[in-house]
This record gives structure tokens, sequence and C-alpha cells, in this order.
């Protein structure tokens, strides 16, 4: 999967909730960065969908995911990368079921492993 680009990125304070994809809050905007010490670094595919987020703390990237939707916009995959720790992947089926073969799944879809 490639990384997102600059150029559809977005800025936001927090995000809410547990289900995925998160739900990202109070929109900054750029030029507001250099007074936070934490804030999300959000993603999204031309068509404004989310693709993934950064966490950023201290300049730090702690928490990191990926999105991959299937055609009707459920969820398919997530990739979430925390600080310190080995990623981990989820795939979901196209009613947004997760599927118990996630790893497997994660890593034939290509997934990096670090």
């Amino acid at each position: 999967m490639a990384e997102p680009t600059e150029e559809h990125c977005r800025f936001f304070v927090s995000y809410t909730g547990v289900k995925l994809p998160f739900t990202l809050v109070n929109a900054i905007e750029a030029d507001a960065l250099s007074n936070r010490n934490t804030f999300i670094r959000a993603y999204y595919d031309p068509a404004g969908i989310l693709s993934g987020f950064d966490k950023v703390v201290y300049g730090e990237v702690e928490l990191s995911h990926r999105y991959v939707y299937h055609p009707n916009g459920q969820l398919k995959r997530a990739e979430i990368v925390m600080l310190d720790e080995e990623p981990a992947a989820l795939s979901f089926d196209e009613a947004g079921t997760p599927r118990p073969e996630v790893d497997a799944a994660a890593q034939n879809e290509g997934w990096r492993s670090s």
C-alpha cells in the first residue's frame, strides 16, 4: 500500500469512538500546528475518504492507522502501528464484520511487516 501524500492532508485535534475507521474531530488549520504539542495528521483519497492518519506527539508519530475500503464503502483492512509495538492488521468482510484470518490476509495483501 502506498503511503499517503500531503496533497490530501488535513489536521485535527483528536478522534472519537473505538469503531474503525476512527472519527476525527475538531479540525485545525496547518498554520496552527506550531502552537500544538499533539495533533492528528489525516490523509484523504481524492474522493474525500479517510485513508489513514498519524497521531503526532511532540514531533513523533505515536499512532498510525491506514485504511482500505471495499467497493461498497465498508472498511476492508486497517493497519495500526503504535510506537514501539509490532504493527497489527485487521481484515473485514463487505458487511464490516471482522475476519478471523487477519494476519494471513493482511500479509497476503502486501502490508508491510515493520
